[in-house]
């Protein structure tokens, strides 16, 4: 069980909830036994939850761009247990590799259309390329991501975009990122 004292009450939560899903197969409710005098904590916001291994490998990362549940706690719940065991490149986890993985959330603003990739910093925001009906998305602050233009092209490439920046539309958005220690 995750140190409650070391780890802000978002993370202790994901972990939490993958546990429990991983020991069950039940989708916990919220309630779980956390402190919830966190701020943000019973508002609607969108989040993503990521889990590495150890060496820093990403095992796992779901999460909405925009807030999709009634509350950040469910929408913390339901994205934990759907990167631990949905996320379409790996494998559903088991609960023996809990032990080897580490979690960390992150809590995103509202996104902000932006006209071009000047407005984009690769450390501060996260970016949302759409063009139709496809639409990819590329947190920010990302090992590996150096500069604007892999930061839409990696978003670009997720979403099924080729071809460009052209008749795409960029959306920024920024987060607060709680990582499990």
């Amino acid at each position: 069980m995750p140190d409650i004292e070391k780890n802000h009450p978002y993370v202790v939560l994901a972990r939490l909830a993958a546990e429990r899903y991983l020991s069950g197969g039940i989708m916990p409710a919220n309630g779980l036994e956390v402190d919830k005098s966190a701020e943000l904590w019973n508002i609607r916001r969108a989040c993503f939850v990521s889990i590495k291994t150890l060496s820093g490998d990403l095992r796992g990362c779901i999460g909405t761009i925009l807030p999709a549940r009634p509350s950040l706690d469910i929408e913390i719940i339901e994205n934990a247990v759907s990167s631990s065991t949905r996320d379409p490149r790996f494998p559903p986890m088991k609960k023996a590799e809990l032990d080897n993985v580490v979690f960390s959330v992150d809590v995103l603003s509202e996104p902000e259309k932006i006209p071009d990739k000047s407005m984009l910093d690769v450390k501060k925001w996260g970016v949302i390329v759409s063009k139709g009906a496809r639409r990819g998305v590329l947190l920010p602050d990302l090992d590996g991501v150096g500069t604007v233009d892999a930061q839409i092209e990696i978003a670009s490439r997720k979403a099924g975009i080729f071809g460009g920046a052209d008749g795409v539309t960029l959306e920024r958005f920024s987060v607060r990122r709680y990582p499990e220690e």
